[in-house]
C-alpha cells in the first residue's frame, strides 16, 4: 500500500489521461526553464555590452567622430546591446541625412523617429517568448486541476465497481489525483515569478534606452545649432 504513495507507484496507478496531464506539465516545466535560462543569459549580455558601449561611445561623440561611433555600434561584440542598437540607428540616420538641406528634411526629427523605431523593435525582441511564459503560468494550475478531477472520478468509479467504501479504499486514488494539482502549481509558481522578473528587467532596459536616446538627440540639436552658427558666420563674412 505504501508503494502507491511513491512517485513511481502513483505513476503506475494513473490512467492514460492522468499520465498525459503529467507529461504536458513536465514539457511546460522544461520549456519554462529553458526559456528562462536563455532570457537571463540574453539580458546579462545586454547589460554588460551596453555598459561597455556607453563608456566607449561618449569620448567618440565628444570629439565628433560619428563614423567611428557607428562602427562601434555595429561591432559584433555589441550585437546584444540595447543601447547600442538605438544609438546606432540614430547615428546612422543622422549621418545619412545631415548633408541634406534643412528645407528638405529636419535631420534631428528624422533621427529621433529612427531611434524610436529601433527602441520598439529592441523591446519586442526582448519580450520574445515571454508571452508563452505567461500562458504557462496561467494555464498550468488548470491543467493540474483537470488531472485531479479526472483522477478523483476514476477513484470513485473504482470504488463503485469494487463495491467497497471508506476512506482507505480511495485514499491512494485521491493522493494520485491531487498530485496533478501539486505538479501544476509547481510549474505555474516559478513561471509567474520569472515572468514578472523579466518584465521588470525589460522596463529598466526601456528606461536606459530612453535616457540614452534623449542624450543623443540633445547631441544632435547641439551639433546642428553649432553647424548653423558656423554657416551663418561664413555667409556674413
Amino acid at each position: 500500500m505504501q508503494d502507491h504513495f511513491t512517485l513511481i507507484g502513483m505513476w503506475g496507478q494513473m490512467g492514460w489521461i492522468g499520465k498525459g496531464v503529467v507529461v504536458v506539465l513536465a514539457i511546460m516545466s522544461v520549456y519554462s526553464l529553458g526559456l528562462s535560462i536563455e532570457r537571463a543569459w540574453r539580458f546579462h549580455k545586454a547589460r554588460k555590452q551596453s555598459l561597455e558601449v556607453a563608456m566607449r561611445v561618449t569620448p567618440l561623440l565628444e570629439s565628433h567622430r560619428i563614423d567611428d561611433a557607428i562602427s562601434l555600434m555595429r561591432h559584433k561584440d555589441y550585437n546584444n546591446s540595447h543601447i547600442g542598437r538605438v544609438l546606432g540607428a540614430g547615428l546612422h540616420k543622422y549621418q545619412k541625412d545631415r548633408g541634406r538641406s534643412a528645407e528638405e528634411l529636419d535631420v534631428v526629427e528624422s533621427s529621433r523617429r529612427a531611434i524610436d523605431r529601433e527602441a520598439l523593435m529592441t523591446t519586442a525582441d526582448m519580450k520574445k517568448g515571454l508571452s508563452n511564459l505567461a500562458t504557462i503560468s496561467t494555464t498550468a494550475p488548470f491543467i493540474g486541476l483537470f488531472g485531479t478531477v479526472i483522477g478523483i472520478i476514476t477513484a470513485f468509479r473504482g470504488m463503485a465497481v469494487a463495491g467497497s467504501g471508506g476512506l482507505g479504499a480511495v485514499s491512494a486514488g485521491i493522493a494520485e489525483a491531487l498530485s496533478a494539482t501539486a505538479l501544476g502549481l509547481f510549474v505555474a509558481i516559478p513561471a509567474v515569478w520569472l515572468y514578472n522578473y523579466f518584465l521588470a528587467k525589460i522596463e529598466r532596459f526601456q528606461v536606459e534606452m530612453t535616457n540614452a536616446s534623449s542624450e543623443l538627440v540633445d547631441y544632435f540639436v547641439e551639433t546642428e545649432g553649432r553647424n548653423q552658427s558656423l554657416a551663418g558666420t561664413r555667409s556674413s563674412s
